[in-house]
């Protein structure tokens, strides 16, 4: 069958080009598209293809999270993120989520085939500015502490994280979306190096919150 591949992308007419797309070329076959995480984390441990192609902004269930949650039930599974997004936080926080590469989706269709070959060899594709943004965001890591890196608006999620409140309470508090609650969240766990709320306040706070 040469490399087996998963795509999990909520766009319906994206989905259906890559499988297009993979089908038809030599050496690689689509064995499952999914529409979100929860489905893709039913079927890809029974599927156990050689690589998952996941779109960062899936409903429900974030990219990333899935990420994270397949490479804990199928830690041989190579990941590759599809994203339009060129944000430093997303790319770090997927790629600590376990992801060995990170595409845009507007790259040329050659490109992503290429991209599959190399991660299956143990290759780490990704494109030539994405890769600068991950040095500079290391570079950027080593010279200041991680609390002194969240933004202001952050902090007021950190502040009110650490006081119990559910993501729809700082939601409403804050009047922004659940959405952006989420992306704030990964952004404050990547940031400080931490998977829960107990770590986050701990480290922002101190050892006696």
């Amino acid at each position: 069958m040469g490399i087996t591949v998963s795509v999990i992308e909520d766009d319906r007419e994206t989905r259906e080009s890559l499988v297009e797309l993979l089908n038809g070329a030599a050496g690689l076959s689509c064995i499952g598209s999914y529409s979100n995480g929860e489905m893709a984390l039913k079927a890809i441990p029974g599927q156990k293809p050689d690589v998952a192609l996941v779109d960062i902004n899936l409903p429900g269930m974030s990219g990333i999270e899935c990420v994270n949650q397949l490479k804990n039930i199928v830690p041989a599974l190579q990941i590759l993120m599809l994203t339009t997004y060129e944000d430093s936080d997303l790319i770090f926080n997927s790629l600590r989520a376990g992801a060995k590469g990170y595409l845009l989706k507007k790259m040329a269709p050659t490109e992503l085939v290429q991209a599959i070959e190399q991660i299956h060899a143990g290759g780490a594709p990704m494109p030539m500015q994405i890769a600068r943004k991950v040095v500079d965001y290391f570079q950027t890591l080593g010279n200041e502490p991680e609390t002194e890196q969240l933004t202001k608006r952050e902090q007021e999620i950190l502040v009110l994280l650490a006081k119990g409140a559910f993501y729809k309470e700082i939601a409403e508090k804050l009047n922004i979306s659940m959405s952006t609650v989420r992306t704030h969240i990964q952004h404050i766990y990547g940031k400080l190096h931490v998977q829960s709320r107990m770590d986050a306040a701990r480290k922002y706070f101190g050892k006696n919150y």
